[in-house]
């Protein structure tokens, strides 16, 4: 079975048609590319569908330094935690050039009130983001760096044609954000696993030729 991408899985994603009625419901609003349009610790009250581009999710401290936690693209949602009533547990800025569906606290209860499936459907939504956030917890607490960047490269991998592809180019800055790592660390890493013929860079993509060593 082919294995889709972390964005696409359904535990991380509201079925399509659901996302399509609520995106109909909401205000359309267009970001410029680097727009912070939603700030850690603020009080919202809107959740966000991505009509076109793309965003990244992130956590940052006062020096600057931040851990990516993911990134949503067309079809995809964001927000939907602002139904608590508490403050924003995560910035989210703009990628490239976004339009988004924004939809108010008040929208999206009254859809759910009037669709139940909807609503069972974004309560499974929302445990599994639990879930693969729980893991991302486990991988920082528990794995040294070469375990989070090995986990990190398998998680990303998909397979297609009996080969384990990780679509776009390996940045080491993109996969030190994700696992919480030296730029400069994860650098070494990346190349060590290139000279030992586990990973390799193609045009569109980085494939895994073999499975990483446990350990390093």
């Amino acid at each position: 079975m082919t294995k889709p991408p972390p964005s696409e899985h359904p535990l991380w994603q509201l079925p399509r048609d659901t996302v399509e009625a609520l995106a109909a419901i909401g205000t359309v609003r267009s970001y410029a590319r680097n727009t912070v349009v939603i700030q850690e610790g603020d009080h919202g009250d809107t959740m966000f569908v991505v009509l076109s581009g793309r965003v990244r999710v992130y956590l940052a401290d006062e020096d600057g330094r931040e851990v990516l936690l993911g990134e949503h693209g067309a079809g995809e949602h964001f927000g939907e935690m602002m139904l608590d009533h508490g403050p924003r547990s995560a910035s989210v800025a703009t990628m490239e050039p976004t339009r988004c569906s924004v939809l108010t606290r008040e929208e999206l209860e009254a859809y759910l009130e009037a669709n139940p499936k909807a609503a069972s459907a974004l309560a499974r939504m929302l445990i599994g983001r639990v879930r693969v956030l729980t893991r991302t917890v486990g991988n920082l607490a528990l794995l040294d760096v070469y375990g989070r960047v090995a986990r990190h490269l398998l998680d990303a991998a998909v397979e297609e044609n009996g080969r384990l592809m990780i679509p776009g180019r390996l940045t080491n800055v993109d996969i030190a954000k994700r696992i919480g790592a030296s730029r400069e660390m994860v650098g070494r890493i990346i190349a060590d696993l290139k000279r030992g013929g586990y990973i390799a860079q193609e045009a569109t993509c980085a494939v895994i030729l073999r499975a990483p060593p446990k350990a390093w």
